[in-house]
C-alpha cells in the first residue's frame, strides 16, 4: 500500500513538472490568472445587475429626455405628478449609488408537445437606504439574463415610502420606524407591519429583513399570515404595506 502511494506521488509530481504547474514559471502564471480573475470580479462588482451606465445614456422616451435635459430635478417630481417609468436609467440618475440584492431564484418549468421546457425566475430588490424602493421579478431561460430583467424591473416599478416614530412607547420623533400600523397582501399572504420604539431592532422574518435595510427602518414589529413560506407573495406583500405608508 505504502509503494502505491508514493508511486502515485511520483507520478503526480512527474505530470505537474512537465505541464509546468510545480515550476517557477508555472507559479507565476497562476498568481497572474489570479490576480486578472480578482480584477474582473471587481469590475462586475462595481457595475450594476443591469449592465447599463447612466454615462452612456440616450434618452428614449419623453420623460427621459426631459430628466436628461433639466426639466425634471428629482424623483419624487416624478412620483408626485404620476408619472410612468418606462426606461431604468432615469431611476440611475437620480439615485447615485444604489443597493441591489437578488433575494430569490427558482427554476420553473412548463410542458410543451415536445416535452418539458426549464426557465429560471428572478427576484431582485433594490433600494437607496431612504426611502425609494422597488421590486422586480422576471423569467428567462438564462439565470443571469432573468437577473438583469428583474433589475430593471425593480427599477421601472420603483416606489416610495414615509418613515416615522408612531409608537407610544418612543416620543423620540426620529424616522426609525412606520409611522403607522399598515398592512399589505400579495396572494394568500398578509404582512403587518407595526410601529416598534427605539431599540428594539428589526423584529421580522428573515426572507423580508432586506427590505428595512434597504429603506433605512431600524425598528419594526411584523406578523405575516396565509402561507409564508411563499417567499415572493411574502415579499410583495411586505412592499405593498410599504407602500400605503406614503398613501
Amino acid at each position: 500500500m505504502v509503494e502505491k502511494y508514493k508511486l502515485a506521488r511520483k507520478d503526480k509530481t512527474r505530470r505537474f513538472a512537465k505541464d509546468g504547474e510545480g515550476s517557477e514559471e508555472g507559479k507565476k502564471r497562476r498568481m497572474r490568472d489570479k490576480d486578472l480573475a480578482d480584477a474582473e470580479y471587481k469590475v462586475r462588482k462595481a457595475k450594476s445587475l443591469t449592465g447599463d451606465s447612466v454615462e452612456d445614456w440616450v434618452p428614449k422616451t419623453k420623460l427621459g429626455k426631459m430628466v436628461k435635459s433639466g426639466e425634471i430635478k428629482s424623483l419624487d417630481e416624478i412620483l408626485d405628478k404620476n408619472m410612468k417609468i418606462l426606461e431604468p436609467l432615469i431611476v440611475d440618475y437620480f439615485i447615485g449609488e444604489i443597493q441591489e440584492k437578488v433575494v430569490d431564484t427558482k427554476k420553473t418549468s412548463y410542458v410543451r408537445m415536445s416535452g418539458r421546457k426549464y426557465s429560471f425566475r428572478a427576484t431582485v430588490l433594490i433600494g437607496d437606504g431612504n426611502k425609494y424602493l422597488g421590486l422586480g421579478t422576471a423569467k428567462d431561460k438564462d439565470k443571469w439574463n432573468a437577473v438583469k430583467k428583474a433589475a430593471r424591473k425593480a427599477r421601472v416599478d420603483v416606489i416610495r415610502i414615509k418613515k416615522g416614530c408612531g409608537s407610544w412607547q418612543c416620543t423620540c420623533g426620529t424616522e426609525h420606524s412606520v409611522p403607522f400600523t399598515v398592512e399589505g397582501k400579495c396572494g394568500s399572504v398578509k404582512s403587518e407591519l407595526k410601529s416598534a420604539p427605539r431599540g428594539v431592532g428589526l423584529v421580522v422574518a428573515k426572507s423580508i429583513r432586506p427590505i428595512f435595510e434597504f429603506v433605512g427602518i431600524k425598528d419594526v414589529w411584523s406578523k405575516g399570515k396565509g402561507n409564508t413560506a411563499t417567499s415572493l407573495n411574502f415579499l410583495k406583500a411586505t412592499v405593498d404595506a410599504l407602500k400605503r405608508t406614503y398613501k
